[in-house]
C-alpha cells in the first residue's frame, strides 16, 4: 500500500535506509522539536536510525499501526507526514513536521491534503484528526487550509517534559 506521491514541490515516499543523516540534520532544530510531542532533543543519528527501522517494519505489515512518509526535496528528507493510531475502517491521527528552511511555502498544507486523501481512499477511513499545541498557530493554519475543522480545546492534554500543554483538536471527516 505504501506508495510514492509526486507533487510539484516535493515527493512523498517511504523512508529507506540512507535517510538517517538528512532526517537527523533537518529535524534537529529547537523550533521544530518544540512543536512535536515525542521527539527527543537533541535528535541523534541513533534516533533517526530507530525511526527508519520502525517505518520499514510497519511497511511490511498487512495492517500497519502507522504509515509514515518522508517529504523528499532533492533526495533529502526535509520533513515527514503520516498517520498513526490507525483504527481500521474508522480513524487515524495525522502527524507531521517540516524543516524550518521550508516553512511558509505551502508544502505542509499540500502534504497533509495528500495523506488525508490517501487515508480516505486507500485506508477507507472515515475520520482523520490532529492535535496542535495551543501556541502552534502555523500548524493550526495548515490544518484549516487542508480542510480540517476545529473541534475543541483539550486542556492540559499533552505533557512535554514537565509542562502540561493545551491541545487544539482538528478533524476532517470523509463524506
Amino acid at each position: 500500500m505504501i506508495t510514492v506521491i509526486k507533487s510539484k514541490k516535493f515527493i512523498l515516499r517511504p523512508f529507506k535506509k540512507g535517510d538517517e543523516f538528512s532526517l537527523a540534520k533537518n529535524i534537529n532544530n529547537k523550533k521544530v522539536i518544540k512543536n512535536l510531542l515525542v521527539v527527543p532533543s537533541p535528535y541523534k543519528l541513533k534516533d533517526a536510525q530507530n525511526w527508519v527501522v520502525k517505518n520499514l517494519s510497519e511497511y511490511k505489515k498487512k495492517e500497519p499501526a502507522m504509515i509514515g512518509f518522508a517529504i523528499d526535496i532533492g533526495g533529502e528528507v526535509v520533513g515527514s507526514v503520516g498517520v498513526h493510531k490507525i483504527v481500521k475502517s474508522h480513524q487515524a491521527e495525522i502527524g507531521y513536521w517540516l524543516a524550518e528552511q521550508h516553512w511558509g511555502n505551502g508544502i505542509m498544507t499540500e502534504a497533509v491534503k495528500l495523506i488525508t486523501k490517501l487515508s480516505f481512499n486507500e485506508l477507507k477511513l472515515k475520520r482523520v484528526y490532529a492535535y496542535a499545541f495551543s501556541f502552534n498557530k502555523a500548524s493550526q493554519k495548515v490544518l484549516a487550509k487542508a480542510g480540517f475543522k476545529f473541534e475543541g480545546i483539550l486542556k492540559k492534554n499533552s505533557k512535554k517534559g514537565d509542562k502540561f500543554i493545551d491541545d487544539y483538536l482538528f478533524a476532517k471527516i470523509r463524506t
